[in-house]
């Protein structure tokens, strides 16, 4: 689902305009970015918790020359999702969509 479909959705939920809908949408993404970008913790009850973590400074590799390479201290958002949205998940019966896979490689020369 993307954000027209989401507003589409909300708007017949909550009887609505597709307009007010959208307004409300933009509203909501809007304050949980910038709850998130001071650092604070979003709750919403039956969806899950977001919050913003940090990452210690690491080594890793440059895949392109194999050089190893010092990655910098950095923020991540994480989401949490609440019991009520696993339950609602491991017990439900709608199809899953199939994984994409990528192409397979060509052989080495």
């Amino acid at each position: 689902m993307n954000k027209v479909q989401l507003i589409q959705r909300v708007a017949k939920e909550a009887r609505v305009k597709k307009s007010q809908a959208s307004r409300s949408v933009k509203a909501l993404v809007k304050t949980i970015r910038e709850a998130l970008r001071v650092g604070d913790k979003v709750s919403l009850s039956g969806l899950g918790t977001f919050k913003v973590k940090s990452r210690k400074a690491r080594k890793g590799r440059n895949p392109k020359t194999g050089e190893t390479i010092q990655i910098p201290v950095g923020r991540k958002v994480s989401f949490k999702p609440s019991f009520s949205l696993k339950k609602l998940i491991r017990l439900s019966t709608a199809p899953v969509a199939a994984p994409i896979t990528p192409p397979p490689l060509p052989p080495a020369a």
